[in-house]
């Protein structure tokens, strides 16, 4: 007998169980189901990454990564309090490392200040020192409400409230099909049929794929795979916190840095390659349907055109060791080749649309009962529970039960 749900959710990383945990707070009398393909919740890009809590440094003042992040920022270090979850506000230096990068300093600095990000201020070299006594750089933007978190952690106390509040979480169960009728969506997976009234798919690296499967236009999913090296202990300590770089305002990604984690760890990385498969965490990890899939979507092709040097800078700096201690090294010069140990790596979901762009804030599209998630870009861990919170007004107002 097929399983049926008021709400059948797509997805167990950090938006869909929030997703679906604000809903069952707004309608506790609804049947809430969270289906998803892996054993574990929070299995890919929720647990496989630096466990950052962004501030709101870098977002367009008014935009909605802005108010989401601060929003759901705040949220979350409630939520972990409430959950025993720990969070450190350990501070973020973005560095300058030369004069041609101040006037973007600056720039961070109206938004971080647009976005009320408290404390945010620009610092020289000798406050710097004081910050991070290791750091080289003629200037930085100081945020010291930026932090660190274990995301895996946070997603599992969310499933947690989830079943305690009367909703289902079913593992291990691929989607293959998703069809629909007058009266419901029949959603096949791989341990049968799930039946529900509407549907919401928050499916990440999958995103595009599940929403082919209910006809929804919209950017595709290019897989970036993301590298990290583990500093050891001795080199571990001439980090205290978060050192970034300043981002290129051409690109998504915030480039090569320092993290130091919740449990310790300083993480140095990620870099930001094209993987070979869509779930690609290592070299070796080659999906050749995946590649041609990729290798003849026009708006690819339209983006590798135009950045193909940093491209094959970041293939060169993912196979040089040297040449990503070189760059690590323009931040931290005392780190060697010896204070780096292979890390963890992780597959970022980038949506690029069909003119090349790649899609830097949340997008949603679907039908009348469907709603899918089509761009969750970082900092989505940190907003989550402003995401979902977002995300269920919207489906409740859409499937018509606001």
């Amino acid at each position: 007998m097929t399983s049926r749900s008021d709400v059948l959710v797509v997805g167990a990383g950090i938006v869909g169980l929030a997703t679906a945990r604000s809903l069952l707070r707004s309608r506790p009398g609804l049947k809430i189901t969270v289906v998803d393909k892996e054993e574990a919740v929070g299995a890919h890009q929720t647990g496989n990454n630096s466990g950052v809590l962004h501030a709101g440094v870098y977002y367009a003042p008014g935009s909605r990564k802005a108010a989401l992040c601060r929003a759901g920022k705040a949220e979350l270090e409630a939520f972990a309090a409430e959950h025993d979850i720990p969070f450190e506000r350990c501070g973020q230096l973005i560095v300058a490392v030369d004069e041609s990068e101040r006037p973007l300093l600056a720039d961070l600095l109206t938004r971080a200040r647009g976005n009320g990000v408290a404390g945010a201020e620009l610092v020289g070299p000798e406050r710097m020192k004081e910050i991070e006594p290791h750091v080289a750089g003629v200037g930085a933007l100081w945020s010291p409400e930026t932090g660190v978190i274990d995301f895996r952690r946070v997603a599992g106390a969310l499933a947690g409230e989830i079943t305690v509040a009367g909703g289902e979480i079913l593992l291990g169960r691929r989607v293959t099909a998703i069809k629909e009728t007058p009266g419901e969506r029949i959603v096949e997976t791989t341990a049968g049929p799930l039946a529900a009234r509407d549907l919401i798919v928050c499916a990440g690296l999958q995103a595009d794929r599940l929403a082919a499967m209910t006809r929804t236009p919209g950017p595709r999913i290019v897989p970036f795979r993301g590298d990290y090296y583990l500093l050891r202990p001795e080199a571990a300590a001439m980090v205290r916190a978060l050192i970034y770089p300043v981002p290129d305002p051409r690109f998504p990604f915030l480039g090569v840095h320092f993290t130091r984690r919740i449990d310790g760890e300083v993480w140095a990385g990620p870099n930001a390659v094209l993987a070979f498969a869509r779930e690609g965490y290592r070299r070796r990890d080659v999906d050749p349907a995946e590649m041609a899939r990729v290798l003849a979507y026009r708006g690819f092709l339209r983006l590798a055109g135009r950045y193909i040097s940093v491209g094959l800078g970041e293939m060169w700096r993912d196979f040089n060791k040297g040449a990503f201690l070189g760059t690590l090294r323009r931040f931290v010069p005392e780190l060697t080749a010896a204070d780096l140990l292979p890390g963890l790596s992780g597959v970022r979901a980038q949506a690029i649309d069909v003119r090349g762009h790649m899609v830097d804030d949340f997008a949603i599209g679907g039908s009348a009962h469907v709603l899918h998630v089509q761009n969750a870009p970082s900092p989505a861990a940190t907003a989550s529970l402003a995401i979902g919170s977002w995300l269920a007004a919207a489906a409740l107002d859409r499937f018509g039960l606001a």
